[in-house]
């Protein structure tokens, strides 16, 4: 039983995983990168666990939710529900989102609250830090945009493993020139339309990049194992 098992895991999960990526309508097979080298979460913040949170390594979407965490519900169920629960399942893929302290409650509330639609929830990361360092934090990424008064905004990047952030920027499909470094989480549109999208270009790439090293590796190891029959077939002649 447990040996069908995985047969049929082997079988299904490329197919789903291809579904997924080829359904891009993206312009590219890269997603462009805006701005390089960004600011790492800062140790000295804090997590609901207590773990310590990067965004090296990792695809992040990385959100300011600032004091009103309860207010935005709605931000976090599109987030969830059009982003999230689409790429869970990928491993290298969270949420990060950036808090005040003293939120830690209310944080807590909107995960339970989104856990009996979503099951798993550990790709949602909350930290939490002081708002003036939150500020430094934000302004580092030198977004158009900026936090309001309870130092948070609707909208949310995409970072990679990198500490790059990536978004749209050259030519659209029908050529017109455009410019995308932040994803509105009021709108579903525009998760839906946009950001899937690119989330998608960039978890293929990354997909893309992982075949490419795994075949070098295959490569490598036939290489090395055509050199030493060679070398034991010259060995024996000499004899």
């Amino acid at each position: 039983m447990k040996n069908k098992l995985v047969l049929i895991l082997l079988f299904v999960l490329p197919i789903a995983t291809y579904l997924i990526f080829s359904s891009a309508t993206h312009n590219s097979l890269f997603l462009p990168t805006l701005t390089k080298n960004n600011a790492e979460i800062p140790k000295n913040w804090t997590s609901l666990d207590n773990s310590k949170i990067a965004l090296k390594g990792k695809i992040t979407i990385l959100g300011f939710v600032g004091n009103n965490v309860i207010e935005n519900r709605g931000n976090f169920f599109n987030l969830n529900q059009k982003i999230y629960n689409k790429f869970k399942g990928f491993t290298d893929f969270q949420m990060v989102m950036v808090t005040p302290r003293g939120n830690e409650g209310k944080a807590d509330q909107i995960l339970s609250e989104l856990e009996p639609i979503t099951e798993n929830m550990s790709g949602w990361k909350f930290v939490f830090g002081e708002p003036a360092e939150i500020q430094e934090f934000y302004n580092s990424y030198k977004l158009a945009g900026g936090l309001d008064e309870n130092f948070g905004t609707s909208s949310v990047i995409i970072v990679d493993k990198e500490l790059s952030h990536r978004g749209r920027k050259g030519k659209d499909r029908k050529g017109d020139d455009e410019y995308k470094e932040s994803y509105n989480t009021i709108s579903a549109a525009d998760l839906h339309n946009q950001m899937t999208d690119d989330v998608k270009i960039i978890l293929r790439e990354y997909r893309l990049a992982l075949t490419k090293n795994n075949n070098k590796r295959k490569d490598a190891f036939r290489d090395k194992i055509e050199e030493n029959i060679e070398k034991n077939k010259k060995s024996k002649n000499e004899q």
